[in-house]
Order: structure tokens, then sequence, then C-alpha cells
């Protein structure tokens, strides 16, 4: 899928990534005690964020009884490809030699990553 989606500030990307990562649907409580330790919000802070993600299309509401539902309108995938695309072209002018150069020279990924993205491509190269 070729669409651009909006960049996501931290808080509700932390949001996005519980909801992401749980197998069903999930309350806002829910929410709550999987942010125990990242964040200490209200239940009124996150309602806001989670209405926040439901107006810009990442999240669906369900009401079931007196309950909110809350599940993902956006695949992680998604969302991380459409990002990783984004970042390649405006940081990096869409060239994958100058990220993974930046990468290597701010010792963010070291020799056996290299390997391991070369064992990568390789096997890309295999498929096609």
């Amino acid at each position: 899928m070729d669409r651009r989606l909006k960049r996501l500030p931290d808080a509700e990307l932390e949001i996005m990534l519980i909801v992401w990562k749980a197998a069903a649907p999930v309350n806002s409580t829910y929410i709550l005690e999987q942010l125990q330790g990242q964040r200490t919000w209200a239940l009124a802070t996150l309602m806001t964020v989670l209405a926040r993600l439901v107006e810009k299309g990442f999240l669906v509401c369900e009401k079931q009884g007196r309950n909110n539902l809350y599940r993902a309108a956006i695949g992680e995938d998604e969302y991380k490809q459409s990002e990783g695309r984004t970042i390649l072209e405006k940081l990096y002018g869409n060239s994958i030699q100058s990220l993974v150069t930046a990468l290597y020279d701010g010792r963010a990924i070291d020799k056996d990553d290299l390997v391991e993205l070369r064992r990568l491509l390789d096997s890309f190269e295999r498929e096609d």
C-alpha cells in the first residue's frame, strides 16, 4: 500500500503499539495497565488521546455495553512501512547507503548487523 500516513507523536505511538500487540480489541483500563511505568496518565487524558487516534483513523472504537473497545484500523506493518519511507526520503534523500552509513557511524548497528543485512539482501535477490 502506498498511502502516506501521518506521523504519530510519541504518546499516540505508545498507545498504538499496545493495541497492535494485543490479540483482541482492548479497553482503556487495559491500555492504562500497559502504560504503567511509561506514563502516569489519568483516565481522562487517555480517553482524549484515544479519541484523537479514532479521529485520525488509526483506531476504531466499538461500544460493548458500557465499555469502549479499541482495535487498530491501521496495521503495524503498514504504519512502519509508511514511516520508514518518510524517514528515508526526508533524512537520507532516498539513499539506503546514507541510512546504513549513518547507523553504522553512530554505532546504532555493528559489523554483525551488517552481516545480517547482507544475508537479508541476498535472500531478497534470490526471490527475484
